[in-house]
Protein backbone atom coordinates (compact mmCIF):
# COMPACT_ATOMS: atom_id res chain seq x y z
CA UNK A 1 0.00 0.00 0.00
CA UNK A 2 1.16 3.62 -0.36
CA UNK A 3 3.26 5.08 2.42
CA UNK A 4 1.14 6.62 5.18
CA UNK A 5 1.26 9.91 7.05
CA UNK A 6 2.61 9.49 10.57
CA UNK A 7 0.10 11.79 12.28
CA UNK A 8 -3.04 9.58 12.27
CA UNK A 9 -0.94 6.49 12.94
CA UNK A 10 0.57 7.87 16.14
CA UNK A 11 -2.78 9.20 17.26
CA UNK A 12 -4.14 5.66 16.89
CA UNK A 13 -1.17 4.32 18.88
CA UNK A 14 -1.68 6.83 21.69
CA UNK A 15 -5.44 6.21 21.82
CA UNK A 16 -4.95 2.43 21.93
CA UNK A 17 -1.99 2.22 24.33
CA UNK A 18 0.72 0.91 22.04
CA UNK A 19 3.79 2.42 20.39
CA UNK A 20 4.95 2.22 16.80
CA UNK A 21 8.52 0.99 16.44
CA UNK A 22 10.76 3.37 14.48
CA UNK A 23 14.03 1.96 13.11
CA UNK A 24 16.83 3.88 11.40
CA UNK A 25 17.38 2.09 8.11
CA UNK A 26 20.87 1.33 6.81
CA UNK A 27 20.25 -0.06 3.32
CA UNK A 28 17.60 -1.79 1.22
CA UNK A 29 18.05 -5.06 3.10
CA UNK A 30 17.16 -3.45 6.42
CA UNK A 31 14.10 -1.81 4.82
CA UNK A 32 12.91 -5.19 3.52
CA UNK A 33 13.47 -6.73 6.94
CA UNK A 34 11.51 -3.96 8.70
CA UNK A 35 8.51 -4.29 6.43
CA UNK A 36 8.58 -8.10 6.47
CA UNK A 37 8.73 -8.14 10.27
CA UNK A 38 5.75 -5.76 10.38
CA UNK A 39 3.80 -7.90 7.90
CA UNK A 40 4.38 -11.10 9.88
CA UNK A 41 2.99 -9.38 12.98
CA UNK A 42 0.27 -7.38 11.17
CA UNK A 43 1.78 -4.23 12.63
CA UNK A 44 2.62 -0.69 11.50
CA UNK A 45 6.26 0.33 11.26
CA UNK A 46 8.25 3.54 10.80
CA UNK A 47 11.32 3.44 8.55
CA UNK A 48 13.54 6.34 9.64
CA UNK A 49 16.48 8.00 7.96
CA UNK A 50 19.26 10.12 9.37
CA UNK A 51 20.70 13.02 7.39
CA UNK A 52 23.96 11.10 7.14
CA UNK A 53 22.25 8.12 5.53
CA UNK A 54 20.54 10.37 2.96
CA UNK A 55 23.87 12.03 2.15
CA UNK A 56 25.40 8.61 1.54
CA UNK A 57 22.66 7.07 -0.63
CA UNK A 58 20.47 9.96 -1.94
CA UNK A 59 16.86 10.93 -1.45
CA UNK A 60 15.72 9.15 -4.60
CA UNK A 61 17.33 5.81 -3.78
CA UNK A 62 15.91 5.67 -0.27
CA UNK A 63 12.39 6.57 -1.39
CA UNK A 64 12.52 3.89 -4.08
CA UNK A 65 13.54 1.24 -1.50
CA UNK A 66 10.79 2.05 0.96
CA UNK A 67 8.09 2.43 -1.68
CA UNK A 68 9.10 -0.87 -3.27
CA UNK A 69 8.95 -2.68 0.06
CA UNK A 70 5.67 -1.05 1.06
CA UNK A 71 3.69 -1.04 -2.20
CA UNK A 72 2.60 -4.68 -1.99
CA UNK A 73 2.44 -4.74 1.78
CA UNK A 74 -0.89 -4.85 3.67
CA UNK A 75 0.49 -2.97 6.69
CA UNK A 76 1.00 0.79 7.26
CA UNK A 77 4.56 1.96 6.59
CA UNK A 78 5.86 5.48 7.28
CA UNK A 79 9.04 6.97 5.82
CA UNK A 80 10.28 9.45 8.42
CA UNK A 81 13.23 11.84 8.55
CA UNK A 82 14.88 11.59 11.96
CA UNK A 83 16.83 14.42 13.69
CA UNK A 84 17.54 17.03 11.01
CA UNK A 85 18.75 20.61 11.36
CA UNK A 86 18.91 21.47 7.66
CA UNK A 87 15.62 22.99 6.47
CA UNK A 88 16.60 22.59 2.81
CA UNK A 89 17.11 18.85 3.35
CA UNK A 90 13.82 18.65 5.25
CA UNK A 91 11.93 20.23 2.35
CA UNK A 92 13.61 17.99 -0.20
CA UNK A 93 12.55 14.95 1.81
CA UNK A 94 8.95 16.17 1.82
CA UNK A 95 9.16 16.85 -1.93
CA UNK A 96 10.74 13.48 -2.73
CA UNK A 97 8.30 11.23 -0.88
CA UNK A 98 8.93 11.13 2.87
CA UNK A 99 5.62 11.02 4.73
CA UNK A 100 7.01 12.55 7.92
CA UNK A 101 9.77 15.05 8.68
CA UNK A 102 11.58 16.12 11.84
CA UNK A 103 13.22 19.40 12.72
CA UNK A 104 15.66 19.23 15.62
CA UNK A 105 16.32 22.79 16.75
CA UNK A 106 16.50 21.76 20.40
CA UNK A 107 19.96 23.26 20.88
CA UNK A 108 18.51 26.76 20.44
CA UNK A 109 16.56 28.88 22.97
CA UNK A 110 12.81 28.26 23.12
CA UNK A 111 11.70 31.11 20.82
CA UNK A 112 14.32 30.36 18.16
CA UNK A 113 13.49 26.66 18.27
CA UNK A 114 9.80 27.48 17.88
CA UNK A 115 10.41 29.88 14.99
CA UNK A 116 12.45 27.28 13.06
CA UNK A 117 9.86 24.61 13.84
CA UNK A 118 7.08 26.85 12.50
CA UNK A 119 8.97 27.13 9.21
CA UNK A 120 9.02 23.34 9.02
CA UNK A 121 5.33 23.28 10.01
CA UNK A 122 4.66 25.26 6.82
CA UNK A 123 6.60 22.67 4.81
CA UNK A 124 4.67 19.80 6.39
CA UNK A 125 1.35 21.46 5.57
CA UNK A 126 2.46 22.26 2.01
CA UNK A 127 3.27 18.61 1.26
CA UNK A 128 0.69 17.05 3.60
CA UNK A 129 3.21 15.07 5.64
CA UNK A 130 3.60 14.41 9.35
CA UNK A 131 5.97 16.40 11.52
CA UNK A 132 8.08 15.83 14.61
CA UNK A 133 9.93 18.50 16.59
CA UNK A 134 12.02 18.46 19.76
CA UNK A 135 12.18 20.53 22.92
CA UNK A 136 14.82 19.88 25.56
CA UNK A 137 18.16 18.24 24.81
CA UNK A 138 18.46 14.44 24.83
CA UNK A 139 21.92 13.34 25.97
CA UNK A 140 24.16 10.95 24.06
CA UNK A 141 25.34 10.51 20.48
CA UNK A 142 22.95 10.47 17.52
CA UNK A 143 24.96 10.12 14.30
CA UNK A 144 27.21 13.21 14.37
CA UNK A 145 25.27 15.08 17.08
CA UNK A 146 26.71 14.86 20.60
CA UNK A 147 25.03 16.11 23.78
CA UNK A 148 27.00 15.66 27.02
CA UNK A 149 25.09 14.75 30.17
CA UNK A 150 26.02 18.15 31.64
CA UNK A 151 24.42 19.87 28.63
CA UNK A 152 21.22 17.81 28.54
CA UNK A 153 18.09 19.71 29.51
CA UNK A 154 14.92 17.91 30.61
CA UNK A 155 11.75 19.24 29.01
CA UNK A 156 9.49 21.45 31.10
CA UNK A 157 5.79 20.43 30.78
CA UNK A 158 4.57 24.05 30.62
CA UNK A 159 7.03 24.89 27.85
CA UNK A 160 6.02 21.66 26.12
CA UNK A 161 2.38 22.75 26.09
CA UNK A 162 3.22 26.16 24.56
CA UNK A 163 5.44 24.48 21.98
CA UNK A 164 2.92 21.82 20.94
CA UNK A 165 -0.05 24.19 20.95
CA UNK A 166 1.77 26.36 18.42
CA UNK A 167 2.76 23.53 16.09
CA UNK A 168 0.08 20.80 15.92
CA UNK A 169 2.73 18.06 15.79
CA UNK A 170 2.42 14.42 14.75
CA UNK A 171 5.07 13.54 17.34
CA UNK A 172 6.77 15.46 20.12
CA UNK A 173 10.35 14.55 21.02
CA UNK A 174 11.46 15.63 24.47
CA UNK A 175 14.11 14.96 27.07
CA UNK A 176 12.85 12.75 29.91
CA UNK A 177 16.04 10.98 30.98
CA UNK A 178 16.66 8.65 28.04
CA UNK A 179 19.84 8.89 25.95
CA UNK A 180 21.01 8.17 22.42
CA UNK A 181 23.46 5.29 22.10
CA UNK A 182 24.20 2.57 24.68
CA UNK A 183 23.63 3.41 28.32
CA UNK A 184 26.55 3.51 30.74
CA UNK A 185 24.82 2.51 33.95
CA UNK A 186 21.11 2.39 34.69
CA UNK A 187 19.08 5.08 32.87
CA UNK A 188 16.95 7.28 35.12
CA UNK A 189 13.75 7.85 33.16
CA UNK A 190 11.39 10.45 34.60
CA UNK A 191 8.00 8.74 34.21
CA UNK A 192 6.19 11.51 36.09
CA UNK A 193 7.57 13.99 33.56
CA UNK A 194 6.38 11.80 30.66
CA UNK A 195 2.88 11.69 32.16
CA UNK A 196 2.86 15.44 32.86
CA UNK A 197 4.03 16.35 29.35
CA UNK A 198 1.48 14.10 27.70
CA UNK A 199 -1.31 15.39 29.94
CA UNK A 200 -0.37 18.97 29.03
CA UNK A 201 0.24 18.54 25.30
CA UNK A 202 -2.17 15.72 24.29
CA UNK A 203 0.46 15.04 21.60
CA UNK A 204 1.93 11.58 20.89
CA UNK A 205 5.40 11.46 22.41
CA UNK A 206 8.40 10.16 20.50
CA UNK A 207 10.70 8.37 22.91
CA UNK A 208 14.27 8.68 21.66
CA UNK A 209 17.10 6.56 23.02
CA UNK A 210 15.22 3.25 23.05
CA UNK A 211 18.28 1.00 22.74
CA UNK A 212 19.07 -0.58 26.10
CA UNK A 213 15.87 0.31 27.94
CA UNK A 214 14.16 -2.47 29.92
CA UNK A 215 10.80 -4.01 29.01
CA UNK A 216 9.38 -2.45 32.16
CA UNK A 217 10.59 0.99 31.11
CA UNK A 218 9.01 0.62 27.69
CA UNK A 219 5.71 -0.50 29.21
CA UNK A 220 5.62 2.40 31.68
CA UNK A 221 6.47 4.95 28.97
CA UNK A 222 3.81 3.60 26.59
CA UNK A 223 1.20 3.62 29.37
CA UNK A 224 1.98 7.32 29.89
CA UNK A 225 1.63 8.32 26.25
CA UNK A 226 4.81 7.39 24.36
CA UNK A 227 3.50 6.42 20.92
CA UNK A 228 6.73 6.23 18.88
CA UNK A 229 9.90 4.57 20.13
CA UNK A 230 13.19 4.95 18.27
CA UNK A 231 15.72 2.15 17.87
CA UNK A 232 18.96 2.95 16.05
CA UNK A 233 22.12 1.91 17.93
CA UNK A 234 20.85 -1.63 18.51
CA UNK A 235 20.26 -2.07 14.78
CA UNK A 236 23.73 -0.81 13.89
CA UNK A 237 25.33 -3.39 16.17
CA UNK A 238 23.19 -6.30 14.94
CA UNK A 239 23.77 -5.25 11.32
CA UNK A 240 27.54 -5.39 11.72
CA UNK A 241 27.81 -8.25 14.23
CA UNK A 242 25.58 -10.63 12.26
CA UNK A 243 27.84 -10.16 9.23
CA UNK A 244 30.96 -10.80 11.33
CA UNK A 245 29.44 -13.82 13.10
CA UNK A 246 28.47 -15.51 9.84
CA UNK A 247 31.94 -15.04 8.38
CA UNK A 248 33.62 -16.28 11.57
CA UNK A 249 31.39 -19.37 11.62
CA UNK A 250 31.92 -20.08 7.90
CA UNK A 251 35.23 -18.45 6.95
CA UNK A 252 35.44 -20.30 3.63
CA UNK A 253 31.96 -19.30 2.46
CA UNK A 254 32.32 -16.35 0.11
CA UNK A 255 28.83 -16.48 -1.38
CA UNK A 256 27.59 -12.93 -0.69
CA UNK A 257 23.88 -13.78 -0.81
CA UNK A 258 24.14 -16.31 2.01
CA UNK A 259 25.97 -13.79 4.16
CA UNK A 260 23.48 -11.04 3.32
CA UNK A 261 20.60 -13.38 4.11
CA UNK A 262 22.05 -14.13 7.54
CA UNK A 263 22.29 -10.40 8.17
CA UNK A 264 18.71 -9.88 6.95
CA UNK A 265 17.39 -12.61 9.25
CA UNK A 266 19.19 -11.22 12.29
CA UNK A 267 17.86 -7.73 11.63
CA UNK A 268 14.31 -9.00 11.03
CA UNK A 269 14.39 -10.88 14.33
CA UNK A 270 15.46 -7.67 16.07
CA UNK A 271 12.63 -5.70 14.44
CA UNK A 272 10.03 -8.35 15.27
CA UNK A 273 11.05 -8.39 18.90
CA UNK A 274 10.66 -4.64 19.35
CA UNK A 275 7.43 -4.40 17.36
CA UNK A 276 5.81 -7.05 19.54
CA UNK A 277 7.30 -5.59 22.73
CA UNK A 278 5.76 -2.19 21.95
CA UNK A 279 2.29 -3.68 21.44
CA UNK A 280 2.17 -3.24 17.67
CA UNK A 281 1.08 -6.81 16.88
CA UNK A 282 -2.28 -6.90 15.06
CA UNK A 283 -2.56 -3.11 15.08
CA UNK A 284 -1.89 -2.75 11.34
CA UNK A 285 -5.28 -3.88 10.05
CA UNK A 286 -7.02 -2.27 13.04
CA UNK A 287 -5.53 1.10 12.11
CA UNK A 288 -6.49 0.74 8.45
CA UNK A 289 -10.06 -0.22 9.38
CA UNK A 290 -10.37 2.87 11.53
CA UNK A 291 -9.13 5.04 8.64
CA UNK A 292 -11.90 3.90 6.28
Amino acid sequence: MPLVNMKPLLRDAMDNNYAVAAFNLVDYGTVKAMVKAAEELNAPVICQTSSKTIDYWSHEEIVSWVRTAAENSPVPVVLHLDHCKDIAMIEKCAQTGWTSIMIDASEFPFEENLEMSKRVRDIAEKYNVGMEAELGQIMGVEDDMVVDEADSVLTDPEDAKKFCDALDLSAFACAVGTAHGFYHGEPVVDFDRIAAINAATKTPMALHGGTGLSDETFAKAIARGSAKINISTNLKHVFVQSFVDYHNAKPKDFEPLRLIDAQYTACKDLFSGFIEKFGGKDRGSAFLSNMK
